[in-house]
């Protein structure tokens, strides 16, 4: 990551749904199967987790940095 804004990530968002792929078993064992956020997205959608992480941000907000989640997924 090359943008140092929030703690290495471009923002709040972006770290925090990060944070909850990179530590959650259940968010990283799907992370592990997909290829980009998008198919994560997607895949999460079937399970019926919700549309927020645990501490409420969306998995959908507009402001998340989908370059950077897909780096991060396409680096497991």
């Amino acid at each position: 990551m090359t943008n140092e804004n929030y703690n290495g990530w471009s923002n709040y968002q972006t770290w925090n749904v990060a944070l909850w792929i990179q530590n959650e078993f259940s968010f990283y064992a799907v992370a592990l199967a997909c290829g980009s956020y998008r198919e994560f997205l997607y895949s999460i959608a079937e399970d019926s987790v919700g549309l927020a992480t645990p501490d409420g941000v969306s998995w959908f907000d507009p402001v998340l940095n989908f370059a950077e989640l897909d780096a991060m997924i396409e680096e497991f």
